[in-house]
């Protein structure tokens, strides 16, 4: 019995030893794919993060370069989708956010007013966007154009805006390396230690503090 365990344990420290020095490799690996990102991205968080009250930051500029009338035939006036099949057939123009907004009332010189519903579409680059307000029924709708300056490219990059396909799939490989990031490192920081000690230590704390914060705002 003693001579099997004394043979199991040091296969199993050596398996042990395997698996710390695969999940730090890979650590290291999604770490060293992701660190232009983590720069990008937290740099725009912390800008984006600061972006009211009276000391707010800076967010970029961006400026109405274009303001376009289009006559829109009927049969793309049926639709979001057929307004947004006809936006990309006719003037190349992709649509990426499409938002329906309800009727809405409201109070005009004390009498209740209703406000027609509202189809908002949105697209461009990060760089120059597009955004188009149409009222279902109407025959034209009206096309804004705005040029964004580097800082606030950056931000609608930050929110998956203007980058297309490729920039959404990168970012989703940046997510997911940032989930395997955070996962390995507790895996590793988990090591070797006992419960009382990742209780007490940076760990815990970081712990302690995001319940103490987030629960409130999620109330």
């Amino acid at each position: 019995m003693n001579a099997t365990l004394a043979a199991a344990t040091p296969e199993l420290g050596r398996r042990r030893t395997s698996t710390h020095r695969w999940i730090r490799q890979v650590h290291l690996w999604i770490g060293a794919w992701g660190a232009l990102a983590a720069v990008l991205y937290g740099f725009t968080g912390l800008v984006m993060n600061h972006r009211f009250g009276d000391g707010a930051w800076p967010q970029g500029e961006s400026a109405q370069s274009a303001r376009v009338v289009l006559s829109v035939p009927a049969d793309a006036r049926q639709t979001p989708e057929a307004l947004t099949h006809w936006l990309r057939e006719t003037h190349r123009l992709d649509t990426q956010v499409v938002r329906k907004a309800k009727p809405d009332g409201v109070k005009l010189g004390g009498r209740e007013v209703t406000q027609p519903a509202k189809w908002n579409l949105s697209g461009g680059s990060a760089r120059t966007s597009w955004a188009l307000e149409f009222v279902p029924g109407n025959a034209t709708a009206e096309v804004k154009q705005s040029q964004n300056t580097t800082l606030a490219a950056f931000n609608r990059l930050h929110k998956g805006v203007g980058g297309g396909v490729a920039w959404i799939l990168l970012a989703d490989s940046f997510a997911i390396g940032m989930l395997l990031l955070g996962l390995s490192g507790l895996w590793m920081w988990a090591r070797g230690r006992t419960a009382k000690q990742m209780v007490v230590s940076v760990l815990g704390l970081s712990v302690l503090v995001l319940a103490v914060v987030l629960v409130p705002a999620l109330l």
